[in-house]
């Protein structure tokens, strides 16, 4: 079986009509930003303007503003302008649908209809699978790709993206974005921030995915951005998969695994993947993540929402002494604590720059 092809024309996909579908994507919740509103006080025009620098290929990248955040471990933040994340939004559109046919169920990050509370969830499921309902003994390989974001190679990711992209312009568009960022060397990186960056990191590493799931034959296998876990009744089996997966990180995606943050340990030990430690029957919040919520419960004290959403998250393990905590100091500071059902969890992804 030969592998799928985007279909549509480079002309298709700039048309103004796309390029306005695009704008109304990417303006919504962001019209009281400051950059957002000077682009729309003459926004025909600059629209008009960005489809002809993109039907006559002479497109390029601006620079980024850098910044840093703090979610929980430091992080580099690189922010585009308007006019390129426009395009951005442009590409998102029109290659989201298609590529994410190409994953595999069980990878979770940055994709609709999955999440963080998917992937938790997806591994209490395989958990109770693979020690056959706790009556045996599972053990979990865990791992973290050392420096992610900014050790993606740019020549690989276009190599992959040339198998499925036949259309040259579309290709020199993706380029043209790729190649406007660079980490610590020159053809390396994505930057963390660009909504194309969310697509583009699943692309690169859905070659892990298959590789994990039709050559190693991995049954119980969960991938959520740089973080993975297989799970086997087979100790030995796992050890011996973890140098393969090693040698292919390196010779196919020159990616290589975080040496602190390799584990191999049974389900019964408790297993922290995604904020949670997870055992057998159970889940409780990582300390470092509860921490954190206090802390920004109390620098936002003003927002409801905050507390909406942190209470929507602890719905999904055992947290009820925790939450009655919150429910209590929220209530402290005047906050009507509304069902958590019904309002957003937390943030799963980085959209907040999109």
């Amino acid at each position: 079986m030969g592998i799928i092809q985007f279909i549509h024309t480079y002309e298709y996909i700039i048309t103004l009509e796309n390029l306005l579908e695009a704008w109304r994507d990417f303006v919504r919740g962001k019209r009281a930003r400051k950059d957002v509103q000077e682009f729309e006080l003459d926004l025909m025009s600059n629209i008009i303007s960005l489809h002809k620098d993109l039907a006559d290929r002479t497109y390029n990248h601006s620079s980024y503003q850098a910044f840093n955040i703090s979610d929980p471990k430091p992080r580099n933040i690189h922010k585009a302008s308007v006019r390129d994340r426009l395009v951005h939004r442009l590409l998102y559109r029109m290659l989201y649908t298609f590529f994410d046919r190409t994953f595999i169920p069980d990878s979770y990050s940055c994709r609709k209809g999955k999440g963080l509370h998917k992937a938790i969830n997806q591994f209490r499921s395989y958990a109770y699978k693979a020690s056959q309902n706790h009556t045996k003994t599972a053990w979990v390989l865990q791992c973290d790709i050392k420096k992610f974001f900014a050790s993606i190679d740019q020549s690989i990711l276009m190599c992959i993206i040339q198998r499925y992209i036949p259309d040259l312009d579309i290709r020199w568009l993706i380029a043209q974005i790729i190649e406007s960022f660079h980490s610590t060397t020159h053809g390396k990186g994505l930057p963390l921030g660009n909504l194309t960056s969310q697509l583009l990191v699943n692309v690169y590493m859905n070659k892990l995915d298959q590789f994990v799931k039709n050559k190693l034959k991995a049954k119980f296998y969960i991938r959520y951005a740089d973080d993975f876990i297989i799970l086997s009744r087979d100790k030995k089996w796992l050890e011996e998969i973890l140098s393969k997966i090693s040698d292919f990180l390196w010779d196919d995606l020159r990616l290589q695994l975080h040496p602190d943050k390799i584990l191999i340990r049974t389900i019964a030990s408790g297993v922290d993947f995604l904020g949670w430690i997870h055992f057998p029957d159970h889940r409780v919040i990582r300390t470092s993540t509860r921490k954190r919520m206090f802390c920004n419960i109390e620098s936002k004290r003003s927002q409801n929402e905050t507390v909406q959403s942190y209470l929507g998250l602890l719905g999904h393990g055992n947290a009820n002494k925790l939450r009655k905590q919150i429910e209590i100091d929220a209530l402290g500071r005047c906050f009507q604590v509304e069902d958590p059902s019904a309002v957003p969890t937390y943030p799963q992804d980085d959209n907040f720059l999109n």
